[in-house]
């Protein structure tokens, strides 16, 4: 039923177009278009008024075939690519795979996962397979902090499970799990003076960050929980005891509470190094996606081992250390698995991907839907 050659070429014609993160304009279009073609009821949010990006989310639906009983269900991709992504030229090897030139990335990051979607469609519509309502969900903003789904209304969505296509890992694995992100800023106020002529009635506000610093956590917290202090700002002439210091770092777990204990941690290493030296700090935290963890008996995680399984795959689950819109959509109560999809070395130029990986990957989605079906 499926079109190797079809799938193949809709995923050259996608990384084709130009989408870096916050430019995705041009591929929405696209994408729109080529969906209402297929006979998809179409939207775009106005999600890009609260982003800035450069369109909102594309909500797509086909409607059941009025015969099978199969609860409603999205599948969900994201239109947006890392930079380097423009100009992107691929070369088909004769080994199978799929790579960049070497002076971009490729795009499989998310562009397989959308190849996959358009061939489901088409094979739906072509072999008139039973099937529920599927709600095809395109974010935008993805690749810069989950943008589009964080600012996605769930009055759009009518699913009672969902399906994210943007995993690392073999084919016919299951992301169960992925930490809560949250975004840290803190900033550092001591006292400028002459560095050379009077240094000691100065407060170097880097030097106090250093300490803050020096006295986190930081790295691997336990199995679960991650920190990290990514960015450091502030400081000018040498000749003048910095005043300003702003850092920028993360926190992330499987569990709230731990976040919640690590950020706490954080902030009294800024307060204990800022009252040894009599500067001042402020401790700014937000978070930017809660996390997720899918029991083993969880209904979707069941339905998709049992598609996994059916095509000899392997149905194995894991435990990610990133986030992705599978979170987003967990956070609002739609049970969602991220799946995995076989590309490999993503947001590098060295990004490549298996031809057949992205048949397996289509495979996979049409055998979830027909275990919808009841």
């Amino acid at each position: 039923m499926i079109m190797k050659e079809r799938v193949i070429g809709k995923f050259l014609e996608l990384i084709a177009i130009d989408s870096e993160t916050k430019n995705e304009r041009n591929i929405a279009d696209v994408l729109k278009k080529q969906l209402a073609d297929l006979g998809l009821e179409v939207i775009e949010d106005d999600s890009y008024k609260k982003t800035g990006h450069g369109a909102g989310n594309i909500i797509a639906t086909l409607k059941g075939d009025g015969t099978s009983k199969a609860e409603p269900i999205l599948l969900t991709c994201h239109m947006d690519t890392v930079a380097p992504g423009n100009g992107i030229k691929a070369i088909v090897g004769d080994d199978g795979w799929i790579r960049s030139d070497g002076t971009t990335i490729l795009g499989a990051d998310d562009k397989a996962g959308l190849a996959a979607l358009f061939e489901v469609i088409q094979v739906i519509r072509e072999n008139n397979l039973p099937h529920g309502q599927i709600q095809f969900v395109i974010t935008a903003g993805e690749e810069s902090g989950l943008q589009g789904s964080r600012a996605l209304d769930a009055k759009y969505l009518d699913a009672k499970m969902g399906f994210a296509i943007d995993s690392n890992g073999e084919v016919g694995t299951i992301c169960v799990a992925a930490p809560t992100q949250t975004r840290v800023e803190i900033e550092i106020f001591g006292k400028s003076a002459h560095a050379g002529v009077n240094p000691e009635d100065g407060i170097s506000a880097i030097q106090v960050a250093g300490k803050a610093i020096a006295r986190m956590k930081l790295g691997r917290i336990s199995e679960d929980t991650t920190a990290n202090i990514g960015k450091f700002e502030g400081g000018g002439a040498t000749n003048v005891v910095p005043d300003y210091v702003k850092l920028y770092g993360e926190a992330r777990s499987l569990s709230q509470n731990k976040v919640e204990a690590q950020l706490a941690s954080m902030k009294e290493a800024m307060e204990s190094a800022c009252q040894d030296f009599g500067a001042r700090g402020e401790f700014m935290s937000e978070m930017f996606y809660p996390a997720f963890h899918l029991e083993e008996d969880a209904p979707v995680v069941q339905l998709t081992k049992r598609a996994a399984t059916n095509l000899g795959l392997s149905g194995a689950t894991f435990v990610s250390g990133g986030g992705s819109d599978a979170n987003v959509f967990n956070g609002l109560g739609i049970p969602t698995v991220n799946l995995a999809i076989g590309y490999e070395d993503i947001h590098t130029t060295k990004e490549r991907i298996k031809q057949d990986d992205i048949v397996k990957i289509t495979e996979l989605l049409l055998e979830i839907i027909k275990q919808t079906v009841k």
